[in-house]
């Protein structure tokens, strides 16, 4: 080996030694250059975690939502339960009124006498003080004679040709309906003119 030689070995030994030295000087630089290349890796996890997060935000809300949604629907169930819970009892009742308007008709169209005119006066009172306190309870009374049939209001129990009246209204009311807070509970039950 030449001089020459010997002083370039030498210098690339020294070299070799000095950054042998330097990496082990610097704490944690052999695993500083594994952790760079860790670094892509560790960007990819989050990224997943951060979609991850996302999606149970998402579910979250929606669940939220729903629930709110269901609290509503009961809220309103519970109201209407309340709105209408004597459509029983009323639906029991509509016969009474029948009965005492019945009454009325019979007595009005019976021979004058002293006892009719007095049960006729009192029984229109009494009438008249149970449909005012069906009122109160948020009842009203459909009574169409003469208007136009209706059929989500009432009941078409014939059609009978009349050259007096328009086509498709209400000639007669056999009975009454009543509606309830907006609500139909009985259909009024009517004779409806028919085109001729």
């Amino acid at each position: 080996m030449s001089e020459d030689q010997e002083e370039n070995q030498s210098t690339d030994d020294q070299q070799n030694s000095a950054e042998q030295h330097d990496s082990d000087e610097i704490p944690g630089a052999a695993e500083a250059q594994m952790a760079a290349g860790d670094f892509g890796q560790a960007e990819a996890d989050v990224e997943a975690v951060d979609e991850q997060l996302a999606e149970a935000k998402d579910q979250l809300l929606r669940s939220i939502a729903e629930m709110e949604n269901v609290r509503r629907r009961a809220q309103r169930d519970v109201e209407n339960a309340h709105k209408f819970a004597v459509e029983k009892l009323l639906a029991d009742l509509f016969p009474v009124v029948d009965s005492m308007e019945k009454a009325i008709e019979t007595a009005e169209n019976s021979e004058p006498g002293e006892g009719t005119k007095a049960i006729v006066e009192g029984v229109s009172l009494s009438l008249k003080l149970f449909v005012d306190t069906l009122a109160k309870a948020g009842v009203e009374q459909i009574d169409p004679l003469g208007q136009p049939f209706d059929p989500q209001l009432h009941e078409a129990m014939a059609m009978v040709p009349n050259p007096d009246a328009e086509p498709n209204t209400v000639m007669d009311v056999m009975q009454k309906g009543y509606v309830l807070n907006g609500r139909l509970t009985r259909a009024a039950k009517v004779i409806v003119v028919k085109a001729s």
